[in-house]
């Protein structure tokens, strides 16, 4: 497609900015594409200024209410930022609505306002806000010991204050056991989404805006289930391995296949949910509810059972999903480097 300079580099920004969405906003079809790389920026450049607790609000308030008017401004920069300053959040519930869950708004109504989907799509605002709040809940669950060093605290104090009398403190060897029920609840309560992340994901009805909702919300369901129980959260970043992020490219393209895909995982959560654990019976209760819609429209068909045509265009998807994985590391390796 022919494309603009303004628009190449809207681009190259997205590319710099997103590991996990700029591989599947590059998917989508036509002008939606173009659409949801700058609402993804723009979001993010957004997000980037709320986010920061080192702008005093009398400062960040004026510059989120007038940020549409610098968009036009080429040479606006904002350089008064401590961003290493130690960051609070008091609010959980409310922060992931506003910084994920109006963003599955905004872009379910982009893709109903682009008719490649239903107008129900864009009008469930409460579906479109759980799609946003599981992704939100995961990163901020899988994250706990890359935001301490940062200065970050984003766990939900109404919940950790129950396992310690600081967050940071659940980094301790002595304090493994309470850390550890602690994940356990956050990762119940973002389970809790699933179930609508499922109903969400039946009424798509395009291919493009299929993958590029459907991924990141298996790798979420993946992430969870290798952070469950997994006293590693507190020692360094939880990641499903390379090789299993591309199996879940692959094959995350169909509703079928997006079932079979969470019924593994919810099922790899089930024999590890302890006893003794406080949350153990609503972990057990959610668990068992996916189980159940996984299975709902019938018996769960084979994830390896595919087309000589669609095995061809995995294998290129998968080729150049490891190309980008590749890449993305090595860029970490370069930055994180002494």
């Amino acid at each position: 497609d022919s494309m603009s300079d303004s628009l190449r580099t809207c681009f190259t920004y997205l590319n710099q900015t997103s590991r996990s969405f700029a591989p599947v906003i590059q998917g989508l079809d036509g002008e939606l594409r173009n659409a949801v790389c700058i609402f993804y920026l723009v979001l993010r450049a957004l997000d980037t200024v709320e986010d920061d607790m080192t702008i005093n609000l009398e400062t960040k308030i004026p510059i989120l209410h007038n940020f549409h008017t610098y968009l036009y401004q080429a040479d606006w920069r904002f350089t008064e930022s401590k961003e290493k300053d130690r960051q609070v959040l008091e609010d959980f519930p409310t922060y992931c609505h506003y910084v994920a869950g109006l963003v599955g708004i905004g872009l379910s109504q982009l893709f109903s306002a682009s008719e490649l989907e239903d107008l129900i799509v864009g009008e469930d605002t409460r579906l479109s806000n759980s799609m946003g709040l599981f992704l939100q809940k995961t990163n901020i669950i899988r994250d706990y010991l890359e935001d301490q060093l940062e200065g970050r605290e984003f766990w939900p104090r109404e919940v950790w204050s129950k396992y310690g009398k600081k967050l940071s403190d659940l980094a301790k060897p002595e304090n493994i056991v309470p850390a550890v029920q602690c994940l356990n609840e956050l990762v119940t309560n973002a389970l809790q989404h699933v179930p609508d992340v499922l109903l969400y994901l039946s009424r798509l009805r395009n291919q493009s805006v299929f993958n590029f909702c459907a991924i990141p919300q298996v790798m979420a369901v993946a992430t969870l289930a290798a952070c469950y129980n997994n006293h590693q959260v507190f020692k360094g970043v939880v990641k499903i391995r390379k090789g299993q992020a591309v199996t879940l490219m692959m094959e995350a393209t169909n509703m079928q296949a997006v079932r079979a895909i969470v019924y593994q995982y919810v099922n790899e959560i089930y024999p590890k949910i302890p006893l003794t654990d406080p949350s153990s019976g609503r972990t057990q209760n959610i668990v068992s509810t996916v189980q159940k819609l996984s299975l709902s429209n019938g018996p769960l068909v084979s994830r390896h059972g595919f087309s000589p045509i669609y095995l061809s265009c995995a294998m290129l998807l998968a080729a150049l999903s490891w190309q980008y994985l590749s890449t993305v590391q090595a860029s970490e390796e370069v930055h994180t480097s002494p």
